[in-house]
């Protein structure tokens, strides 16, 4: 009786295992399924924890959010900085690119934007850990294209307007 109880048990215990495969599939339209199996024709899988099911997040694609993940963006300015800085602003929203914005107001910030960046000149971003001064659309678009972000934004985005805060901690540079 113990015998055919165990084994009942371990039925039980093993139909569960495959419950435990959880996938995130993107089809040949850039639409993210999620469910227990991948889709046969993805054009992205990946195999996810079961335990931490995916909340999808609607306002921005999954590409997006893949690169905001691994190489989050900073745009680093001044109140000095003017139409360059708006005209790097427009190019971050015009892409659909989510970032956060830091004005540099203190002697101190400066110094550490200084230290940090290699140089002095703004408007300046960073790409994860990669720094790139002063706007270029061409060299801003290349690096944003090598993380992974989208080349324009999806339908219906609206970047999100924030003030740019000030500059709390020194960034490292690497």
């Amino acid at each position: 009786m113990k015998k055919i109880l165990g084994f009942a048990v371990l039925l039980l215990l093993a139909g569960g295992v495959g419950a435990d495969e959880y996938y995130r599939s993107i089809d040949a339209t850039g639409k993210v399924h999620y469910g227990d199996t991948p889709l046969p024709d993805a054009a992205d899988i990946a195999r996810l924890n079961s335990l931490s099911v995916p909340v999808p997040d609607e306002s921005l694609p999954f590409a997006t959010l893949r690169a905001r993940e691994k190489f989050p963006v900073t745009l680093y300015g001044a109140e000095s900085c003017g139409n360059v800085c708006k005209l790097a602003r427009d190019y971050l929203n015009k892409r659909g690119i989510p970032y956060t914005e830091k004005n540099l107001v203190t002697v101190e910030e400066i110094n550490a934007f200084k230290k940090a960046s290699g140089g002095d000149q703004i408007p300046a971003i960073t790409i994860g850990k990669s720094w790139l001064v002063r706007f270029s659309e061409s060299l801003w678009s290349n690096a944003l294209d090598t993380a992974g972000y989208p080349r324009t934004a999806p339908y219906g985005f609206r970047p999100a307007v924030k003030p740019a805060t000030p500059v709390t901690e020194s960034p490292n540079r690497e």
